[in-house]
């Protein structure tokens, strides 16, 4: 369990590879698996953040991460976009596959 902070974004940026290389298997399980990791992270670093601050020398690494996050992020998406629209074609009818 984080302690620190910065242990929030680092916690947050593992669950985000995890779920990039899961989707790079094309593991859709694992990806909205590790995306609630991320959420659930996400709202305790929201809760933390209101009572603690990161220090200088964490502000650096912080961005670092960010950036890190938001790459895999959009690799993630690049790579499920596809399965998500087929989903969507197969649930609303549209599909050329019928589910029976």
């Amino acid at each position: 369990m984080p302690q620190m902070l910065i242990d929030y974004y680092k916690a947050i940026e593992d669950s985000s590879a995890k779920m990039l290389e899961a989707a790079r298997v094309k593991d859709l399980e694992s990806v909205m698996r590790y995306e609630g990791v991320c959420a659930v992270l996400i709202e305790q670093l929201r809760y933390r953040s209101r009572e603690e601050e990161l220090r200088p020398e964490e502000r650096s690494e912080k961005a670092r991460i960010m950036q890190r996050i938001l790459r895999n992020d959009a690799e993630i998406r690049n790579l499920t976009e596809p399965w998500l629209t087929h989903l969507e074609e197969v649930m609303d009818g549209s599909g050329k596959r019928v589910l029976h």
